[in-house]
């Protein structure tokens, strides 16, 4: 979060990204984010202009396809928790995420969106200036992830922990020590049984590939700069070991091409998935 309540670089730039991905690349589309743009609000021209003049750069296009591959699979195993029968959604570092204000099956299900208070007031006054409701399904749940706790919260903000519930957790995980990520696990952890979570981090080196590496040694200099430094790289391995120690069974893990339909990358473009992140998708057992 800026200093003026204004989401961090990192949630405008996958805001952006997700926007960008209806207007420069081709079908078919992975993800159709059709209110990012809106929610950037005054930024939003600067934003995906980038991508307009240099959309296939491997910097944009790499931030597309980890963008809109990472809410596609996010929303995919949503929409199966809710025909499963679960009926509470709690949306970790909510950002600019829409799913509220988009998704046909938000009725079906109560979002919780977890963030810092000044950047939800922030999105509200994006959401106000763009006409878009808030509907009633919707709660926000100002927190302080430094200094106050996640359950407490929740719990006060109208949320069941005797119920099941579905976590996402995105673009986050590369931001904190192994300690934090752990923290937060144990939360979640600590959910009613049949609780699933899907999480993303970035790859160890070992496992990356050639576009992978050069889009990390290019954005994780920027992004310390910017007072947001990569710290934690958590491959499968590491992942399901965190995951287990916190009460969780690994339901599957995917890479970028992996977490679509194999169709979605027969392209005439230049988006491509690239070995960069991962996505864990687990359910609590305890």
């Amino acid at each position: 979060m800026n200093h003026d309540g204004e989401p961090s670089q990192t949630a405008l730039m996958a805001a952006a990204a997700r926007a960008a991905h209806l207007i420069v690349d081709d079908e078919p589309k992975i993800f159709a984010d059709t209110l990012a743009y809106e929610l950037l609000g005054d930024r939003a021209e600067e934003l995906v202009g980038y991508h307009r003049a240099h959309g296939t750069h491997l910097v944009l296009s790499g931030a597309r396809a980890a963008a809109v591959t990472r809410s596609r699979y996010t929303e995919d195993r949503l929409a199966e928790a809710i025909r499963g029968g679960i009926d509470q959604y709690v949306i970790l570092g909510a950002g600019l995420d829409s799913y509220a204000y988009r998704a046909e099956p938000a009725g079906q299900v109560r979002v919780f969106e977890v963030d810092h208070p000044a950047t939800q007031r922030w999105k509200r006054r994006k959401l106000e200036d763009a006409g878009i409701a808030a509907p009633g399904a919707v709660t926000f749940v100002p927190l302080d992830f430094e200094t106050e706790s996640l359950l407490d919260h929740l719990v006060h903000h109208g949320f069941d922990p005797s119920r099941p519930a579905f976590v996402s957790w995105l673009g986050v995980t590369m931001y904190l020590t192994r300690e934090a990520i752990g923290q937060t696990l144990a939360v979640i952890g600590g959910l009613a049984p049949g609780t699933e979570v899907v999480a993303d981090s970035m790859l160890p080196e070992d496992l990356r590939d050639e576009a992978g590496q050069a889009y990390v040694e290019a954005v994780m200099p920027v992004s310390a700069g910017g007072g947001e430094p990569w710290l934690t790289f958590l491959g499968p391995d590491g992942m399901a070991s965190l995951l287990k120690e916190h009460g969780f069974d690994v339901m599957g893990h995917a890479r970028q091409r992996d977490a679509v339909d194999a169709a979605l990358w027969n392209r005439s473009d230049t988006l491509r998935p690239q070995d960069l992140s991962l996505l864990t998708h687990a359910r609590a057992s305890r």
